[in-house]
């Protein structure tokens, strides 16, 4: 009996596989075999059903103290392009999305030197009051990992104080590459993976909901990503807390990082999508985040595991930053387009989930 074979009655039965036969996976050429295995878990967990939300991205400064060498999304405060919006000008974008039906704001910026731990608070509650049908998804656990250090709290109280002014949930930036023989070298600067793991237990442990995520396609290899996603799948087992998870594709056109290397293939994103949908099997939802990978690609990924187109989106920067040659947004329309060619039901959903309506 085939290595393949063996893993396929184990997906069939319903067992959990192990990170040797991740990579036994990753090791395989035969992509439609592993698509059609991941299409049953996904079957199995949500149907026909792809979720997709309406919602807001607004990174409030690309002004950052990291040096994070894949990132081309990060400045210093006196380089010509770097910006900080205002808090008037962060909330009126929110209350233009709520007036477009957005369900969702997300928040997601650089750790600038010269903003309070109170400036993120009072943005907070001012998209609150001025937009309440928004929920607030926001900052990164590097992000919650600064406001402790600038402020003198702990992550707990950092967090009763966010969620006090409004914070929601937390998306699943700065995880990268949890192992840290790689992320000694993308990202010397930035909070190690087992701080990154902490923060977000810490999280889920506080009520809040939180998302995952795993930038490859760059230095590290396959047992690294079959390591990071044992990682996370580790903590699930214990909170389970992640609604989500985003394999996020290193975007090398403008990003510091010079490798011979021009951005993850089509067979690479949707190999990695099929695997993390078997491998993760006690996180609900995966998603295909269209923003890096293309429509297309995002698309025929509704056949391989996935669940999850995110959403509307608007003004992406930080993909972008780096070369991402997607749309800055996509129409409510569009996405609905694009599920029903893909032989799925569109179903727009909340940030938690929770269906809306379907079409």
């Amino acid at each position: 009996m085939s290595t393949f074979t063996i893993i396929a009655d184990k997906v069939k039965a319903g067992q959990r596989l192990t990170e040797d036969d991740a990579l036994a996976l990753y090791a395989s050429n035969d992509l439609l075999a592993i698509g059609e295995l991941a299409a049953l878990v996904n079957e199995r967990k949500s149907g026909r059903r792809v979720y997709f939300n309406v919602n807001r991205h607004i990174n409030p400064t690309n002004v950052c103290v990291n040096r994070c060498v894949f990132c081309a999304f990060s400045r210093t405060g006196d380089a010509d392009d770097a910006y900080t919006l205002t808090r008037d000008e962060m909330v009126r974008r929110a209350v233009e999305a709520q007036a477009q039906g957005a369900t969702e704001v997300h928040l997601v910026g650089g750790l600038h030197p010269d903003l309070t731990f109170g400036f993120y608070l009072e943005l907070l509650s001012a998209i609150r009051d001025a937009a309440p049908a928004l929920h607030i998804k926001a900052f990164t656990a590097v992000e919650l990992d600064w406001f402790a250090s600038i402020s003198g709290l702990t992550v707990q109280q950092v967090l009763e104080r966010l969620m006090a002014a409004g914070l929601g949930s937390m998306p699943g930036g700065g995880a990268e590459i949890l192992v840290e023989g790689v992320r000694r070298q993308i990202c010397p600067e930035k909070i190690s993976g087992q701080r990154w793991l902490d923060i977000h237990r810490l999280a889920h442990q506080a009520g809040l909901k939180t998302n995952c995520t795993m930038l490859y396609g760059h230095l590290e290899s396959h047992a690294d990503r079959v390591r990071h996603m044992a990682m996370l799948r580790e903590l699930q087992d214990q909170t389970g807390g992640f609604q989500v998870f985003i394999p996020l594709a290193w975007q090398p056109d403008n990003s510091p990082l010079k490798l011979d290397v021009t951005g993850t293939s089509g067979l690479d994103d949707l190999k990695t999508l099929a695997i993390a949908r078997l491998f993760l099997d006690n996180i609900p939802h995966l998603k295909a985040y269209w923003v890096m990978l293309g429509e297309k690609i995002a698309q025929v990924a509704l056949s391989f595991g996935v669940d999850d187109l995110d959403g509307t989106v608007v003004e992406e920067k930080i993909g972008h930053d780096a070369g991402a040659r997607s749309p800055q947004s996509l129409s409510l329309e569009r996405i609905i387009h694009l599920i029903r060619l893909a032989g799925k039901q569109p179903v727009e959903r909340d940030t938690l989930y929770r269906p809306l309506r379907s079409f």
